[in-house]
């Protein structure tokens, strides 16, 4: 369980390669490379964003494919091509009024430490670096790419009471 008053959470930051998607990526013939996505870590964001949370995608990564899948889930906030994520996020804390307390960020590896070390609330996948997982407040029990990302949207809703609260959780 997460050490930490989830009922503040207004807003959870995802990293993609090594969060919700897995840490391996397959390059495709034409140099491209290609990201797994989880299913369950879907279902979440776009119920959570449905009731209310503010979900964001906060990436180093310049791949189209992230866009369109993130914005199909209802992710209004996508951030590509952060090549320093701190200036990203505050502008993202300005754009929302967000405070740090209420944001909830989920990271694997040394670009996500300096958001890591504002936010709230710091989360990471089972096989994030060591630096990632001793700056967290919680650490899945899932690995990046295989539902870390619904255990932590999970937890947070169910804290907030809007786990399968009504019948926007029964569809898509």
């Amino acid at each position: 369980m997460i050490n930490y008053d989830l009922t503040r959470i207004r807003a959870i930051v995802f990293d993609i390669d090594g969060v919700l998607s897995q840490e391996t990526i397959m390059l495709a013939a034409d140099g491209l490379p290609r990201r797994t996505v989880n299913i369950k870590d879907g279902y979440a964001i776009q119920l959570a964003i449905k009731l209310g949370l503010r979900i964001a995608i906060m990436t180093g990564a310049n791949v189209e494919a992230i866009r369109v899948r993130y914005a199909a889930l209802g992710v209004e906030d996508i951030y590509m091509s952060c090549a320093v994520k701190i200036k990203t996020y505050d502008e993202f804390l300005q754009k929302h009024g967000l405070a740090d307390d209420e944001v909830m960020y989920m990271g694997d590896d040394i670009p996500d430490l300096e958001v890591m070390r504002r936010v709230g609330c710091p989360v990471c996948p089972k096989d994030a670096c060591a630096e990632v997982r001793e700056a967290s407040l919680y650490v899945s029990d899932r690995c990046g790419g295989c539902g870390c990302g619904r255990d932590v949207i999970e937890q947070t809703l169910r804290a907030q009471g809007l786990w399968q609260m009504n019948a926007t959780a029964f569809g898509w």
